[in-house]
């Protein structure tokens, strides 16, 4: 197993905990065993696979600005890892569009998943001075596309 699934008060899904996490909101009574491997325990406890928290917990911070934080690791995954430059998988790097050093800004419609040849073969420049156009257009993602 690897991990448990907490639940708010009103039963929707807030995280996944590892078992010595669970157990120790159990410790603290902050949550409750929704369901439990049979025959398995920890202890006096049941070995649980779904908490419920005793009291709700408000998640409006969540969903507060509806827009995700830029980051590299967001940008990587929106772009599943593919290079927006040659299109082939296997890219680590983030290449910012218009560079910085040129203006460029530091945000979701101004970055792409790149492969680190590309990213250096590119350089400072703009992708049409490169003559490395872009396979797509940035954007900003959902966080279901990130959640993915």
């Amino acid at each position: 197993m690897s991990g448990v699934i907490v639940l708010n008060a009103s039963y929707e899904q807030l995280h996944v905990v590892s078992i010595p996490h669970a157990i120790r909101m159990l410790v603290r009574e902050v949550a409750v065993v929704e369901e439990a491997d049979d025959g398995a325990s920890f202890g006096p406890f049941p070995l649980p696979r779904v908490l419920r928290l005793v009291r709700y917990v408000v998640t409006k911070w969540r969903y507060a600005s509806g827009r995700l934080q830029y980051t590299r690791a967001g940008v990587l995954k929106r772009d599943k890892y593919t290079c927006a430059y040659c299109g082939k998988p296997g890219a680590t790097t983030m290449d910012h569009v218009v560079p910085r050093s040129r203006g460029g800004r530091g945000e979701w419609l101004n970055a792409v998943a790149a492969h680190a040849r590309c990213n250096e073969k590119k350089g400072c420049r703009t992708p049409e001075e490169a003559g490395m156009p872009l396979l797509w257009q940035p954007w900003v993602p959902s966080r279901a596309e990130i959640a993915l």
